[in-house]
């Protein structure tokens, strides 16, 4: 196993079991260290999982440096995404050891989930499922009339529970042509009969994220169900080719296919259509303690997927000034498929 170090508080909570934002975390001859100032000293030592050792320290960079000499450490991979200019330098100027930069050094790691991953992810996907009956039952009864920033306040009380659970990211909640920019801003624009709703949300527990998209017409039997009757055709026929594009990938998946041959699966779908152009983001990305992280679902990505991997499957097609549609859910691969959680 390499030396190792990381500052990313997600990659720390992965290696450890606890997290927070000023710490350092090592893992070196095959040993976990945690280094943290004096705020943090007590309830680090309370959490963390076994075998791991914490040290407290005022000055974190120097306190690495002087472990790497205690131990002799002469090479050192880190995440150069994660680490400022000036917090590397100050790690690595006055060290001995040699440090090879590696992308996505964690996430590289923690690609394939293992069991204890799988079981918060699931938990945290049922929490986000019953939040979107939640906001689908509220904007069910008060939604006509709302604004845009109303309805938002709202989903973040509702996927928050008022504080009590983090939210995986801001919600986006867009009617209409608003829906049409893939990652909108909330505006005044006001809910009433008949408008497209598109809502994409999730919360995060114990650290794991879930990230779900719906897209539904505003009438008086509104839900975020997959099933979607909307008045208007173009509306209609748009929704049901997202639909099929993502059943189309989500059958595709199976270990031993790249990423990439997924993607395509979906992207065709909807250029055989004529949308090509309309579907401009990739199909899917990696969900765990992050809610990017690998594996990309990418026209690019050479990744072979494997069993355990955890991954949103998200088309979309957006039509400037118009409307725009999304559906996602999350993936987890299986020995012969895959299973949405």
């Amino acid at each position: 196993m390499p030396n190792y170090i990381l500052n990313n508080e997600n990659a720390i909570l992965y290696e450890c079991g606890y997290t927070c934002d000023n710490a350092l975390f090592l893992r070196l001859n095959g040993a976990g260290y945690l280094i943290t100032d004096a705020r943090y000293d007590i309830e680090a030592r309370e959490l963390v999982n076994g075998g791991v050792s914490v040290i407290c320290a005022s000055d974190l960079q120097s306190a690495a440096r002087g472990l790497l000499r205690k131990l002799k450490i002469k090479r050192l991979e880190f995440d150069p995404a994660s680490f400022s200019v000036a917090s590397f330098e100050a790690l690595s100027k006055k060290s001995k050891a040699s440090f090879k930069p590696v992308i996505n050094l964690s996430q590289k790691m923690r690609e394939v989930k293992d069991a204890f991953a799988l079981l918060k992810l699931k938990h945290s996907a049922k929490v986000g499922k019953e939040c979107f009956r939640q906001m689908a039952e509220y904007i069910s009864l008060q939604g006509d009339g709302k604004t845009e920033k109303e309805l938002h306040k709202k989903a973040v009380e509702i996927f928050s529970d008022y504080g009590d659970r983090e939210l995986s990211f801001n919600p986006i909640l867009a009617i209409n042509k608003n829906a049409a920019k893939a990652h909108a801003l909330p505006s005044n624009e006001r809910l009433k009969m008949g408008d497209l709703v598109l809502l994409d949300a999730g919360v995060r527990i114990d650290g794991y994220c879930s990230d779900c998209t719906r897209t539904a017409e505003f009438n008086e039997s509104f839900s975020f169900d997959k099933a979607q009757s909307f008045k208007d055709p173009k509306k209609q026929e748009i929704y049901n080719l997202v639909l099929s594009a993502q059943k189309a990938a989500i059958e595709a998946i199976k270990p031993g296919i790249k990423a990439s041959e997924v993607d395509a699966v979906a992207r065709n779908v909807i250029a055989k259509a004529g949308y090509d152009r309309q579907f401009f983001h990739s199909t899917g990305h990696g969900v765990g303690l992050d809610i990017h992280e690998l594996p990309r679902i990418s026209k690019a990505s050479n990744t072979v997927l494997k069993e355990g991997m955890v991954f949103s499957v998200e088309p979309g097609v957006y039509i400037e000034g118009e409307f725009g549609v999304r559906i996602e859910d999350v993936v987890v691969v299986t020995k012969t498929g895959c299973e949405i959680l």
